[in-house]
Formats: C-alpha cells, sequence, structure tokens
C-alpha cells in the first residue's frame, strides 16, 4: 500500500495511501458547538440536470416565440401616473397611510417590453403544508419537517451555500377567529431553486402524477374570469396534492412507515413573469415540463 508522500512546504497523498493528519484543531462554532474546516467547502452539481438542459435548448426559443408581443416604435403608452389620496408632502398626512386613487394598481400594470433577456423562466418551486395539530402541540411539526427533508434534500446552508434556507417553520402573522395567534407555527415550507429544483420537478412529473387516478391536471379557471386581478399578474401556478399522493415520491415510498401522519402538500411554481398575461406565460412554462392543465 502506498503512503504519503510529505516534502519541505507540501503535502501530497498517493493512491491507496492515508489520509494527512490534521495537526492543527478544528475551530468550533459558538452556536452549535460543531466543529469547522478551515477553509470553506463548497458542493456542486456532479451531472448536468436535463430538465435545465431542456428549458435552455428547446422551451426557451418555444416560449419566446409563443409569448412575444411585438411594440412599434412608439405604439407603447406610458405607464399611467399613480396619483395619491393625500398630498406627501403635507406634514399633516406625512405619515398616515396614503393608498393611490382608483384602487389598487397590482392587477393593472402592463407586462414589460418582450425580449430576450425577460422570457419566462422558473425563479423556484415553494413547498408548503399546514398543520392543524401543530397549534395545539409544537411536536406535530416534527413528521412535517422530516418529510420535506427527504422530499428535497435540503437543509440550511447545506453544501456551503448560504442562500439554501432548508425546510422553514412558517408562523401565524395575526389572529384569525381567535384559534390562530401571531408567532404560533402552523406549518412548513421550503424553497428550491437551481439542481434541486428540476429534481423536484422530474421526480414529479415521472413518478408521481402519472400514478394518481383522479388527477386529470391542474384546473383552469373560467373564461369569463378576469385578467386583472392580483393572482392573475403575479406569474405563479399553484396547485395541491393529497397526503394519500405523498406516497408516490420515492423518497418517502421506500419507508413509507416511517410518516404515519402524511400531511397534504401545496406546490407554487414561482416565474419571472409579471404584468398583464403573466399567468398564461407561466401557465405556458410549466406545461412545457408535461405538467397537465384541464378545463371544467
Amino acid at each position: 500500500m502506498a503512503t504519503a508522500a510529505t516534502s519541505p512546504g507540501r503535502l501530497s497523498l498517493q493512491r491507496f495511501g492515508r489520509a494527512p493528519r490534521i495537526t492543527k484543531p478544528l475551530r468550533r462554532d459558538p452556536k452549535t458547538r460543531l466543529p469547522t474546516p478551515h477553509v470553506k467547502l463548497t458542493t456542486r452539481e456532479f451531472a448536468a440536470s436535463r430538465l435545465e438542459a431542456h428549458y435552455h435548448h428547446t422551451l426557451q426559443d418555444d416560449l419566446m416565440y409563443l409569448t412575444y408581443k411585438h411594440d412599434a416604435e412608439g405604439t407603447r403608452k406610458a405607464p399611467r401616473e399613480i396619483r395619491l389620496k393625500f398630498d406627501p408632502e403635507n406634514p399633516y398626512s406625512k405619515f398616515r397611510h396614503n393608498p393611490p386613487v382608483g384602487g389598487s394598481q397590482v392587477g393593472k400594470k402592463p407586462a414589460p417590453a418582450s425580449s430576450a433577456e425577460n422570457t419566462v423562466r422558473l425563479e423556484k418551486i415553494q413547498i408548503h403544508t399546514f398543520v392543524k395539530e401543530s397549534l395545539a402541540s409544537k411536536s406535530a411539526l416534527l413528521g412535517p419537517i422530516m418529510m420535506l427533508r427527504a422530499l428535497t434534500g435540503e437543509s440550511a446552508q447545506a453544501g456551503g451555500h448560504h442562500a439554501v434556507g432548508g425546510v422553514e417553520i412558517v408562523k401565524g402573522k395575526k389572529s384569525v377567529g381567535g384559534w390562530i395567534r401571531p408567532g404560533v407555527p402552523v406549518g412548513v415550507k421550503v424553497d428550491l431553486r437551481g439542481q434541486s429544483m428540476y429534481d423536484f420537478l422530474g421526480t414529479l412529473t415521472e413518478f408521481v402524477l402519472p400514478r394518481l387516478r383522479e388527477f386529470n391536471g391542474i384546473v383552469l379557471p373560467p373564461k369569463s374570469s378576469s385578467v386583472n386581478t392580483p393572482s392573475a399578474v403575479s406569474g405563479v401556478v399553484s396547485f395541491g396534492l393529497p397526503p394519500a399522493a405523498m406516497v408516490f415520491f420515492p423518497q418517502l415510498e421506500v419507508n413509507a412507515d416511517s410518516y404515519p401522519n402524511l400531511a397534504g402538500v401545496h406546490i407554487h411554481f414561482v416565474t419571472n413573469a409579471t404584468g398583464v398575461g403573466a399567468q398564461d406565460k407561466a401557465r405556458a412554462l410549466v406545461s412545457g415540463f408535461q405538467i397537465p392543465f384541464v378545463r371544467r
């Protein structure tokens, strides 16, 4: 067996050799008291994402062609100037709630000009679940937390990426009917980006949705629905899965007995589309990833 070759100022390890001994003691994190290495370690993707390549090589060009709206020079109207109810310079109303005249302008903003830079794309996938039993006992959240961790493989600052938040606990923001109070844990959520986002999307479309007997697709709103509502201009496609569908995920199916009380989840596909018509762009993108839609 080969051994480690040592030279002044350099330490190399030959094949089948023993790992070099670290003489310098490891530092410990003041909060967790766990040893931390002397250098920052960051994990990378070990294989190219098939769905990400499918978007960049096929979907991106098709979506730009399908959602492109040509604005001739000088024909695009300038955005409407928003007039506030009170004068912002008036000292008597300076710190008062100052709503715009004519109601909320969220659903009235036009979509940005079509270009290759703002072609609709998937920014993140958010998965969250509401656990009513957690209002009486916080331990009821342990099952959903373990379920989402096994389902997504996400944990806080995993792989050295400090932007990864992992599975987070959702707390109430205001009192609702006297049974939800501010600061009380009511559920859990996780945000997926990058490689993990496409991995979850591939598992959802290849293993879970085809095995659901009563799932024909995401229900579309009626044709008479307004296109200026806040949900229609947000560019987010959402749908839910019942608790019975969670066992179809391979990460949970292999050891389903460990999750006796599975909770259903809501899945939100968040895109960069904004303005009027953003919902249609988001649906065109999601349908390109083999997620069906149906109108009843």
